[in-house]
Formats: structure tokens, sequence, C-alpha cells
């Protein structure tokens, strides 16, 4: 089952964000997310919001999706009123946006466009099921201006793939970053789930070296999480699987991290490696940094000038609402600077570049020495005034922040 929302206030049935909001969200990079809920089968371990035929029943088509979207935007225009720059980039998730048309997704694409405006290096990327895209498919997505290209690989081994349910052939998301690539795709990144049941450590060496012999140029990586609610969770509370290890989960980063950079990756997010400075994912870097974006669709959340809203979850209640010309947001929350404060450094430490001692609380100076005694912070970079993790540093960066934070 999908996660629940969390809390908040009720949204204006307009949407309206007050002036200061908008002038707050006028000098930030601005970005739109666009969630497509359809997924062929649900994965065990997945709590995303997403569903499949079977669950969705009568109300919702893959067919009509698009112009539904498109209400959301005609709003997003009013809302936003010219305040927040062209979009720099746009990133359709899910679910499984490659079940829709590709002409439909470059009919959201054009409406972005001629709605809100897009940056002249906009980065437009895609989540893909391997299984979901064909050579002209690609094609199509490429001529509909996509430049960048998330495929999800998670094993190259069969019996992992079928403890998380993919329903992907071994070997086809490596045929898939090739066809991308032929396509022109920019930039193709292959995603990656470690510490899955009875996965060994030559099973998840076998699906890293499948990964880099494929030459993505973006690898994300990241440990399976047991979600409650979901079968997965359900198994594991059956004993039927067991839950993941935490001392084998650090194993498997430190296996991933030394096979990307012996293969010419570099880590510049806790989970993220690139290339280069330019594969990396700058969308995501957009949410890391504290910037703007409107999320479209279903359970999609949204953040401008300090204001945070979520949509309903269901895409029979998300259309309905449109319909009524009513904002399809389910609650709203104003951040408040401490709020702020705390998410620049939950999710600033976890980048390469680290964040700047004059950004802390003035509380966390006297926690940086023992950090740094811990072998967590880099000592170079902080006496450059930076908060940078070491390698073990990552492999414990909640607690790190948790430090940072302990009197703020």
């Amino acid at each position: 089952m999908p996660s629940a929302l969390p809390h908040g206030d009720p949204p204006p049935p307009s949407g309206r964000l007050n002036r200061a909001t908008l002038e707050q969200a006028a000098g930030a990079p601005f970005g739109v997310y666009v969630h497509v809920p359809f997924c062929s089968t649900r994965c065990g371990y997945c709590d995303f919001n997403t569903y499949t035929a079977e669950e969705l029943g009568p109300g919702v088509s893959r067919g009509s999706y698009a112009d539904t979207m498109l209400r959301e935007l005609r709003l997003a225009e009013v809302v936003l009123d010219g305040a927040p720059p062209p979009a720099s980039t746009i990133f359709f998730g899910g679910g499984t946006p490659t079940l829709l048309p590709a002409e439909h997704l470059g009919l959201i694409i054009q409406e972005i466009g001629d709605r809100l405006g897009l940056a002249d290096d906009v980065e437009i990327t895609t989540e893909a099921n391997p299984e979901t895209v064909t050579p002209a498919y690609l094609a199509a997505l490429r001529e509909a201006g996509f430049t960048r290209i998330s495929l999800g690989m998670q094993s190259a081994v069969p019996k992992v793939l079928s403890v998380l349910d993919r329903t992907h052939r071994p070997g086809r998301p490596e045929a898939a970053v090739a066809e991308a690539r032929a396509a022109g795709f920019e930039h193709v990144n292959l995603d990656l789930i470690y510490g899955s049941p009875h996965e060994t450590d030559a099973d998840w060496q076998a699906s890293l070296d499948a990964a880099v012999g494929a030459e993505p140029d973006h690898v994300s990586a990241y440990a399976l999480v047991v979600e409650q609610g979901t079968a997965l969770a359900r198994q594991v509370a059956r004993g039927v699987v067991p839950a993941p290890d935490d001392d084998v989960l650090a194993d498997r980063y430190l296996q991933a991290d030394a096979t990307l950079r012996a293969a010419g990756f570099e880590w510049y997010e806790v989970s993220n490696w690139a290339t280069s400075d330019a594969a990396r994912c700058r969308h995501n870097e957009l949410y890391w940094s504290d910037a703007n974006w409107w999320g479209l669709g279903p359970g999609a959340h949204s953040h401008v000038g300090g204001v945070r809203w979520w949509n309903v979850k269901h895409p029979v209640r998300y259309g309905a609402l449109l319909d009524t010309g009513s904002s399809p947001a389910a609650g709203r929350e104003t951040l408040d600077e401490g709020a702020r404060l705390t998410e620049r450094v939950m999710l600033g430490v976890r980048l390469r570049e680290g964040i700047g001692v004059d950004t802390l609380p003035a509380s966390s100076s006297r926690v940086l020495p023992q950090l740094v005694s811990w072998g967590l912070l880099d000592p170079p970079a902080l006496d450059t005034g930076r908060v940078v993790l070491t390698q073990r540093g990552r492999l414990m960066a909640d607690a790190v922040v948790r430090e940072l934070l302990v009197d703020a």
C-alpha cells in the first residue's frame, strides 16, 4: 500500500500563495516534478503512490491522464504568477512514466514550457522500467525533449529480482542503456538496490559489474528499506524472508563505492555516483539545495518559497478536484526558519561539497572536533570552513546530522 500523507493545514481551494512567498521563490532555481502513478505490477518492497490497473478500478485511464495533468499546470500558472524563473529541470517519476505514450509525455513538456517557461539548458528526465522501452520509443522520447533517462535495474541476479518482484529480464537494463545512447540521450542512469533477502556478496558484485559494464554515466544505489504496509514487510513479519542486516548494508555500500570509484565514478551524494559533474542529476540537486519545485500529479509534493504542500493520493480524487476548478492539494505547511535549517543540514551534509560551517547552528561548533576524531568528517575540508563526510561518515550520515542539530 502507498505510504500515508503527512498532516498539515487545509490548503485554500484556489491553491493561492501570498506575495511574500512568491517573492522568496523569485531568486531560487525552479523545477517541475511530474508523477505518473501507473505500474504494470506492484513490487513487494514499494510503498510509492502507484497503482496497477486492478487497483485503480474505473474512472482513471492512461489515455486521458496527460489531459488531467494539463489542468493542474493551468492552475500552477495562475498560482505562481510568473514569480519563479523558467523551469531548469523536469523529472517524470512514478510509477512507470514510460507506460504512457511518448507523445503524451511530450505534450506535458510542451505545456510546461508554454505555461511556466523552460530554461535554455533545461534537463528533462524520465524514470523507466527497462521492459517498457524500445529503440523507437526512446527515439520518440528524445524527439519530445528528454535529455536524461533513469532505468530501474535494481539487480542483475534472477533470484534477487524475484524477491523484489521485478519483472524485467536480466540483461535487459544493460541493453536499454545502449539503446538510450543510440537514441541520443545525453545522460543515462542505472538504479540499483542492495541488501535484498538472500543476496550474497557475489550477487551484489555481479550487479555492480553488470551496471558498470553497461557504461552509464550515473549510478544510484540504495539500501533496501522494509516499508510498513508492503508485501515485503508482511513477509519479514512472518519470518518468510530475513530483514536487511545493518552491517551487511554497510559492507554492500563500501563494495559499491569501491567498484564505482575503480570504474571512474565519484560520489556526489551519499547514494549517487557520476562520471563527471555534468552527469549529476540536476533535478535531485534542486531538492537537496532547498530550491523550489511544483509537483504535478496525485500524491506529488511541492515546495515554493518555504511553503510545502502535497496533493491527494488517489488519481480519481485528484482528477475530480481539478474537474471542479479546485486545487488537488490535500495539505500544506509553512516552514519556519528552524525547520528550513534542519532540512538544509540534513540534505546538505549528504553532498560531496558538504555545507558551510557558518550555515550550522552555533551549538554545532562544539561537536565538530568530536566528529572529526570519530573519523566522520574530513579534517582538511573543515579547515576551509566546510563540513564534508568521510567514507565512514557517509555510512553514518543520519547520526552526523543528529549530532549537528542536537541543541538546535
